[in-house]
């Protein structure tokens, strides 16, 4: 599907021909590689312009985009917020204007957390939709590729381009059965303005669905097992808050990584008991709204696990995952909705999503 030219976004994690590739670490600085990344290619060939490659989290690592070697992705709705990571760039980019849509990556939440904090949306596809040859990997098992862009329909004509088979749909918000969960773990503001947005779904009921609990030692093998080689050669390369994780993965035992594993399959059951017959699932994005930048602690060490809490589970299942903003929440800033299907599904949870998003206008957007 041939769209016309429309300014593309290109988080720098994946390779373009001729362009510099860093993957957000002093160590590729000088990388120029020959060949563009599969998903790079597919939005080309479809129209869009590259029009610049954005910064991130170093190797993806992170959730907040403040890198040493590059500097601190900035959050152009709140300037004393980070914009949320890995894929801060990118999701700053379309915030800014700069961008129609943009290329992200998500291995536990890095394309819907900086959608949530930049008020845009973001789509985490079914693991294994959109290729990722020519990106450089994070948790192979966990990593998907997807868009960004200012509008649902819009992350959906990039899905067409990126997933070949991939056909958009339209669904009435009265006709899917959703489960909604974990509202009561956000901030209250959050809290309203996502059960807010879930109340335009007439089918919905809440669900107690469990978390993850031990899933994330595998995660960080497969971290361990990516930099195991490169990090032994060039460790005082890497920024502080990313090299303190990789020791941490490094350190990884055998017994946890088998234990987790076990937990991974048997969080898939559990997700799957929990969804019954509902077609969707509906949570907040974050608990939060963006943090303020510069805590104190590097990188993300001290916000990381509440920034993935209601994302990476879907990392864990590779079902599909939407951040779409629904109004102002704490300190004004943007809150999110994320809506979920099963693996396969993408059409559905942006057409449900879609449909939210016409609904609510302007409501939702008031204040992105």
């Amino acid at each position: 599907m041939l769209l016309g030219e429309r300014r593309l976004a290109v988080k720098d994690l994946f390779d373009t021909a001729g362009l510099t590739t860093t993957y957000g670490s002093a160590i590729f600085a000088a990388h120029l590689p020959r060949e563009s990344a599969e998903a790079v290619r597919r939005l080309e060939d479809a129209g869009y312009a590259n029009v610049g490659k954005t910064n991130l989290h170093e190797f993806a690592y992170g959730t907040t985009s403040e890198n040493p070697h590059f500097g601190t992705v900035p959050n152009p709705r709140a300037p004393r917020r980070v914009a949320g990571g890995s894929s801060g760039g990118s999701a700053a980019a379309l915030a800014a204007g700069l961008a129609d849509v943009a290329l992200g990556t998500d291995s536990g939440g890095s394309i819907r957390i900086p959608a949530a904090c930049c008020g845009v949306v973001g789509f985490k596809p079914t693991y294994g939709l959109v290729p990722l040859e020519g990106c450089f990997p994070l948790a192979p098992t966990f990593d998907h590729a997807g868009p960004l862009a200012g509008s649902v329909t819009e992350c959906s004509d990039a899905l067409e381009a990126l997933a070949p088979g991939y056909e958009p749909r339209e669904v009435a918000l009265d006709a899917v059965d959703v489960a909604v969960a974990w509202t009561e773990q956000a901030d209250p503001l959050v809290r309203a303005r996502v059960e807010a947005a879930a109340s335009l779904f007439p089918r919905r009921r809440e669900i107690a669905l469990p978390l993850p609990a031990r899933v994330g030692r595998l995660f960080m093998r497969e971290v361990a097992d990516v930099h195991r080689e490169l990090y032994a050669e060039h460790a005082e390369l890497y920024g502080d808050d990313v090299a303190q994780k990789v020791e941490r993965c490094l350190a990884v035992s055998d017994a946890e990584v088998a234990s987790a594993a076990t937990e991974r399959e048997a969080y898939g059951a559990a997700a799957e008991r929990a969804l019954a017959d509902a077609d969707l699932l509906l949570t907040p994005t974050l608990p939060c709204v963006a943090p303020p930048r510069g805590r104190g602690a590097p990188g993300d060490l001290d916000v990381r696990e509440t920034l993935i809490r209601f994302t990476f589970p879907f990392n864990v299942l590779g079902w599909p995952a939407l951040a779409l903003p629904c109004g102002a929440a704490e300190a004004e800033l943007p809150a999110s909705l994320q809506i979920v299907g099963r693996p396969g599904d993408d059409a559905l949870v942006l057409a449900a999503g879609a449909a939210a998003e016409r609904a609510a206008l302007p409501a939702l957007t008031e204040r992105r």
